[in-house]
């Protein structure tokens, strides 16, 4: 009878050496911890009179797979003729130059913009240059220098055949030889121990055993009676998180107490770094626990080989021994519906400003991380793209633009994309994308600030009286290069004449000896400006040149102000405005004055509302015909002559007034009794305002000796009045004594 075992074989690369580790946990930027700074010599090494080196060098070292959030940091460039005053710049080219590697053109600091894989590129030979921001000019000869890339252990092991088939005669001794395995990694074998390939065996104890370093297979047991111990199954979904328990396993113990007592570990299996184990010291039961994330879709069983020791061994015992158990522990880590996962951290993207609108200027890519391998649709966040200059397809993730791009306005554009999936869009992830413009020569130079100067009427022929300058809104990578000239169709009438400097300036000079500011007071000098860009870009400006009197030494004295006190400085326009200007004057004038006068006319008074100051009238109509009765109209000049006590009108009073009434004038009275009686009456009225209001103070005198004429009193009368005294008054009421002496007879009668 034939048995057939079937095994597994482990492997794992080494790691990097610890002081490696140690070095790169001190700095996240990159590798070395210490700043490198590459300083190009501009002298043969092999010069050995020169005095002193002005470029010296050595190569940089960076990591692979780096996974930080920033730029990783690979050294510095430095010119020993850079003072530091930026009129020098640094330039990068080479492998990567400007996509991989991006210098600062100011300091010299490199930095690597993406992950560097070894095993694609181990190394790269770049140069550096520093040149004359000005000019444009190498101040140091082009040096080249290297950049290493130190491998990590990111590559696992991979066996040359799928399956490995052997076949042993039964009852074979211990040793015998069963097949050769052979595993080879794709790290550096030259560095460290990331390449060096271990084999063990997951399946097969106790039976088989093999050659750690050299694979080989060999029998190690024929004794099909080994004890194979319990096995134990647990379940973890993926999204367990760290140092979560996931089950509970108990080796059983006759003894008591501290006799009792039973530490576990985890002792070998493919799970050895993913989980660990506890002793509950209550129950005596060890707690199976998560040590790192799950992930299904990478690996969803694990094997491990859980050992129990007592704790306290009687050494009287020990002869009876082992005191330890083992067992087998199988986890299932169970699928978890995952967010799409996005192929790169973040993404950059480069593109001219002058790309079309709908170009694909870059493509991002997401899956779903579970087995499913549910469709991923794309979207661009807006509040991250507010202006909708971007726009994704969200089939594909292929990004385009919408609208039309300007670096001058911005350089970057720092949006997020958004995959979610297709049938359960809560299951979503973002990634940045940076999108850099890349500069187009599509803008004009022009000058660097308006430019109106002079010439004096008495210069001499081939004398500069301005220089020029230009700027220009777009990049230039070796330094821009402006050409200067007078537009054509004024080169051979100019009075003036534009010689190019050559450095990017131009100098305006005089074309004759002598000129008229009454003649000609102001000239237009047109000047083309062009770049050496491509495609070549060129603008017109007007150069205002006004012709001025000046003393022997060029100062100048005055220029076109004179104009307006000369015979034949003004034109029929100018006069026309002037005479304008004044009309318009004199209207405003008139209509000023007008609105015055009619301001003076309003009544003080304007409405009953008014808190200003009012008229108070006393109108005093006197006593009569026969009042004869002297008073003093000083009382009503002086008001404050009249000594009383006043209330306050702006507080109410506690105490509810009954409704005033007037009392009557006593007889007699003057108009200071008069005025004094109203004046309490007003001022204790409640419901008075508490400002100054009108109040009119009507005096009619004391009366007439006659007393009232009217008939209107008779009506109080029971009797028929006697009118006979009427005869007595005199020749004037005669008429009346006739009258209502008649009818008094007509009565009688």
């Amino acid at each position: 009878m034939r048995t057939y075992h079937c095994f597994w074989l482990l492997f794992w690369a080494g790691q990097p050496h610890q002081s490696f580790l140690t070095l790169l946990s001190k700095r996240t930027s990159g590798f070395p911890e210490k700043e490198k700074v590459l300083v190009l010599s501009g002298n043969s090494r092999r010069d050995h009179s020169r005095s002193k080196r002005s470029w010296m060098w050595n190569q940089f070292f960076l990591l692979e797979e780096y996974t930080g959030t920033d730029y990783q940091y690979v050294g510095k460039l430095h010119s020993d003729q850079d003072k530091g005053d930026g009129s020098l710049k640094y330039i990068l080219s080479g492998d990567g130059a400007g996509d991989l590697f991006i210098i600062n053109e100011n300091t010299g600091d490199i930095q690597a913009t993406k992950r560097l894989d070894r095993e694609e590129k181990p190394v790269y030979i770049l140069r550096a240059q520093a040149i004359n921001r000005r000019t444009g000019r190498p101040v140091e000869p082009e040096s080249e220098f290297i950049i290493k890339i130190h491998d990590i252990n990111d590559n696992e092991p991979m066996f040359t055949k799928d399956v490995y088939n052997a076949s042993i005669p039964e009852m074979s001794d211990v040793g015998t030889f069963v097949v050769q395995v052979t595993a080879t990694d794709a790290d550096d074998p030259t560095y460290g121990n990331s390449a060096k390939v271990v084999y063990s065996i997951l399946q097969g104890q106790p039976y088989f055993s093999v050659e750690s370093e050299t694979g080989q297979k060999t029998l190690s047991n024929n004794d099909r009676r080994g004890k194979i111990g319990c096995t134990y199954q647990f379940r973890a979904p993926e999204s367990t998180p760290p140092d979560s328990p996931i089950g509970r396993i108990k080796a059983n113990d006759a003894d008591v107490d501290e006799n009792a007592e039973i530490e576990y570990s985890i002792t070998e299996g493919d799970g050895y770094d993913m989980f660990g184990i506890t002793t509950d010291k209550d129950t005596q039961e060890g707690i199976i626990t998560v040590k790192k994330a799950l992930d299904f879709e990478n690996k969803n069983l694990y094997i491990l080989k859980v050992e129990a020791t007592n704790t306290h061994v009687d050494p009287r015992f020990l002869y009876l021994g082992p005191f330890k158990d083992s067992a087998t522990i199988r986890i299932q880590v169970e699928d978890v519906d995952e967010p799409p996962v996005f192929s790169r951290p973040a993404y950059i993207i480069e593109v001219k400003e002058d790309v079309p609108i709908n170009s694909v200027i870059g493509t991002v890519t997401a899956q779903d991380p579970d087995a499913a391998k549910n469709p991923v649709k794309y979207s661009v966040d807006r509040h991250t793209d507010m202006d909708r200059v971007f726009n994704i397809n969200s089939g594909n993730g292929s990004i385009f633009t919408s609208k039309t791009l300007d670096r001058e306005t911005s350089l970057w554009h720092n949006i997020t994309v958004i995959a979610a999936e297709i049938n359960n869009p809560k299951q979503s992830s973002r990634v940045p994308v940076f999108i850099k413009v890349l500069d187009v020569n599509d803008n004009a130079p022009e000058f660097a600030m308006f430019y109106e100067t002079f010439v004096c009427e008495n210069a001499k022929a081939e004398q500069l009286i301005q220089t020029l300058s230009a700027v220009d809104k777009d990049d230039s990578y070796s330094g821009h290069q402006f050409s200067f000239s007078i537009a054509p169709e004024a080169a051979s009438s100019s009075n003036f004449t534009l010689q190019d400097n050559r450095d990017n300036t131009a100098g305006i000079f005089t074309r004759k000896t002598r000129y008229n500011r009454h003649e000609m007071s102001t000239y237009l000098l047109p000047v083309v400006i062009s770049d050496n860009e491509y495609p070549i870009q060129s603008s017109t400006e007007t150069v205002t040149i006004r012709v001025c009197a000046c003393d022997h030494r060029g100062k100048m004295l005055s220029c076109n102000a004179e104009a307006l006190i000369h015979p034949t400085g003004l034109s029929t326009g100018a006069l026309i405005a002037i005479l304008l200007c004044i009309i318009i004057l004199l209207v405003t004038v008139v209509l000023f004055a007008a609105l015055r006068r009619q301001r003076k006319k309003e009544p003080l008074i304007i409405s009953k509302e008014d808190i200003r100051d009012n008229i108070v009238s006393y109108n005093d109509e006197g006593g009569g015909e026969e009042d004869t009765q002297a008073f003093d109209i000083g009382t009503l000049r002086n008001p404050e002559a009249i000594d009383d006590n006043k209330l306050r009108r702006d507080i109410v009073p506690e105490t509810l007034f009954m409704p005033r009434r007037t009392a009557t004038a006593r007889d007699n009275t003057d108009v200071r009794d008069f005025i004094n009686q109203r004046l309490k009456e007003n001022d204790t009225d409640p419901a008075a305002p508490p400002y100054d209001s009108l109040a009119t103070y009507a005096y009619e005198g004391n009366g007439s000796v006659a007393e009232s004429l009217s008939s209107l009193e008779s009506v109080t009368t029971d009797g028929d009045q006697d009118y006979d005294y009427l005869s007595d008054w005199g020749p004037r009421f005669k008429k009346l004594a006739d009258m209502y002496g008649s009818m008094d007879s007509d009565k009688d009668s």
